[in-house]
C-alpha cells in the first residue's frame, strides 16, 4: 500500500506541475496545493500534494495523514526547517509554515473540517491530535490575495 501511495503522490506532482495545476488542483471538492519541504535528514526537497482551506487571508493544511497514527513526513520536515515552497495553481511562492498553538488549533479545526470534511473520517481512525499548520507567505498580501483569487476561479472548458 505504501508503495502505491507514494507513486500516487508523486503522478498528482507531476501532473499538477507540469499542467500548472489544470489537473490536480482539486480532489473532489478539496482544493490541493502543492508543499516543499526540505528533508530534514537528506537536505533534498519533497513534495507533497495537499488538501488546504482557506481561513480569511490565511492559508491552513493538517498533518492528518490518511488518520495513520504517525504524522506525514512533510510535518516533520518543516518542523526541522519552517522555510517551505508553496504552490497553488500556478503561482508558486516561498513561505514560513508555524503549528497552530493549542487556542488557535481549536478555532482553526472548527473552521477547516467545515471545509475538509474527509477530516473527520480521518480523525476517527486515531487518537493522535492533527497538528495544524499554517503557511504564512513571505510575499506581499496582495500577491497572496491574488493567488487565492486565481485558485478560486472555476475551471474553463
Amino acid at each position: 500500500m505504501r508503495l502505491g501511495l507514494e507513486v500516487s503522490t508523486r503522478s498528482h506532482v507531476w501532473l499538477y506541475r507540469t499542467t500548472r495545476g489544470m489537473v490536480g488542483k482539486r480532489v473532489g471538492r478539496a482544493p490541493i496545493l502543492l508543499l516543499t519541504t526540505l528533508g530534514r535528514k537528506s537536505g533534498t526537497p519533497h513534495t507533497a500534494p495537499l488538501g488546504f482551506a482557506r481561513l480569511d487571508d490565511r492559508i491552513v493544511v493538517c498533518g492528518a495523514n490518511l488518520g495513520a497514527d504517525a504524522p506525514p513526513a512533510w510535518l516533520l520536515n518543516l518542523q526541522a526547517d519552517p522555510h517551505v515552497r508553496v504552490t497553488i495553481g500556478s503561482r508558486t511562492f516561498p513561505a514560513i509554515a508555524r503549528v497552530a498553538n493549542a487556542e488557535e488549533r481549536a478555532d482553526l479545526w472548527t473552521q477547516l473540517i467545515e471545509q475538509l470534511p474527509a477530516l473527520i473520517a480521518y480523525q476517527e481512525r486515531t487518537t493522535r491530535t492533527f497538528p495544524v499548520v499554517l503557511l504564512e507567505p513571505h510575499n506581499s498580501s496582495s500577491d497572496l490575495t491574488a493567488t487565492l483569487q486565481e485558485e478560486a476561479q472555476p475551471d474553463a472548458g
